[in-house]
């Protein structure tokens, strides 16, 4: 061999060396087993790009998958949101709950009772109460705070609730969409 190709020889060795000490994560394919292109993960040390607020919002007010079909109330307990969604699957409203500090298990339910304005279980007056499930004895559903008050999150942990609490203008919302009989979806 000549010293000109043992050099080249040398570099290429260095370079591929150098190449697999810097590769991070694993290796991931650029066509799917059915010949597809696949995306590209960002490349490691990059921020992924960002969503637009009209991406962001779209996801975080998307009905979530597996809650059923028609119309419905579902209601995503680690979201912290409700929708209303109409018989041909639209969205009609959605929003942000406070949570009870009892909650029901994921699965189906059905509205059982409604009051239009009592007493909750915390002492403060309450309006357009729609009820779908009961846990250790203790009945769960929507309401508003007649004084428009909204817990913080977590606070009203001490006691055994079961009254979602939404803003007025949704529980007048719910209260109009949620007669007896509805279905109510609880998903994760």
């Amino acid at each position: 061999m000549t010293a000109l190709t043992v050099a080249a020889l040398a570099g290429v060795g260095f370079l591929a060396f150098q190449a697999s000490a810097d590769a991070t994560g694993t290796l991931e394919p650029v066509r799917s087993a059915k010949g597809g292109a696949v995306a590209s993960p960002a490349p490691s040390g990059h921020p992924a790009p960002k969503d637009s607020a009209k991406d962001k919002q779209r996801r975080e007010t998307a009905v979530p998958a597996h809650s059923g079909t028609g119309q419905r109330v579902v209601y995503a307990l680690d979201a912290r949101r409700v929708w209303l969604v109409g018989p041909k699957e639209q969205v009609l409203r959605t929003y942000e709950v406070v949570p009870s500090a009892v909650s029901p298990a994921p699965g189906a339910y059905t509205v059982t009772t409604r009051s239009a304005s009592v007493t909750g279980s915390d002492g403060i007056p309450i309006e357009n109460v729609v009820r779908f499930a009961t846990v250790d004895n203790v009945v769960v559903g929507f309401s508003a705070a007649v004084d428009g008050s909204m817990p913080q999150p977590g606070t009203q942990q001490k006691q055994k609730t079961g009254g979602i609490r939404e803003k007025r203008a949704d529980g007048a919302a719910m209260w109009k969409f949620a007669t007896i009989g509805k279905k109510v979806v609880v998903v994760p």
